[in-house]
C-alpha cells in the first residue's frame, strides 16, 4: 500500500474552497458539494493525501445537505476528535495521515448499517471511479465497491 502524508504540492493545487475547508477546518454551504448526489461506484479519496476515506457501498441519501456515510473504508484512515466550536459538542472527523478536515460524525445514521452518519465535505474529498481504482493504485478496495446494476 501507499504512504499517505499531507503533500504540500497537493495543497498548492487547492481551491480557495477546499482550502478553507481541509486546512482551516471549514464547512462547505450545505446542498453544494460536488459529490452530494454523486451514485457512480468508487471511492472517496482525501484530496490532500490520498489516502482512501469512503466507499460509494457505504454513501447514502442522509437529507443533511452533505454527502453522508455508514462508516470509512479504512477506520485507521479517519480521526475522530471531540469538536466544541458554535456552542456545540461534536466529533470532528479529519484523515489521519492528510490530516484534513472532512467533517463530523453523527449518531443518527440508519441503525441496520451500524447507526453512524459520516457527513462529510466534498471539498476535502477526490472521488476516484471503479473503473480508475486499480490504475491509480486502490485496487485492494475494489471489493468494498457495489457492482453496477
Amino acid at each position: 500500500m501507499a504512504n499517505w502524508t499531507k503533500d504540500e504540492d497537493a495543497i498548492s493545487r487547492l481551491t480557495p474552497e477546499q482550502y478553507r475547508v481541509t486546512q482551516q477546518s471549514g464547512t462547505e454551504r450545505p446542498g453544494t458539494g460536488e459529490y452530494l448526489g454523486n451514485k457512480e461506484p468508487g471511492i472517496y479519496v482525501d484530496i490532500v493525501s490520498g489516502e482512501p476515506l469512503f466507499a460509494s457501498a457505504d454513501k447514502y441519501e442522509s437529507g443533511c445537505g452533505w454527502p453522508s456515510f455508514t462508516k470509512p473504508i479504512e477506520p485507521a484512515h479517519v480521526s475522530e476528535l471531540r469538536d466544541t466550536t458554535h456552542g456545540m459538542i461534536r466529533t470532528e472527523v479529519r484523515s489521519a495521515h492528510g490530516d484534513s478536515h472532512l467533517g463530523h460524525v453523527f449518531p443518527d445514521g440508519p441503525a441496520d448499517r451500524g447507526g453512524l452518519r459520516y457527513c462529510i465535505n466534498s471539498a476535502s474529498l477526490r472521488f476516484v471511479h471503479r473503473d480508475d481504482m486499480e490504475a491509480e493504485g486502490y485496487g485492494a478496495y475494489l471489493n468494498q465497491v457495489e457492482d453496477v446494476a
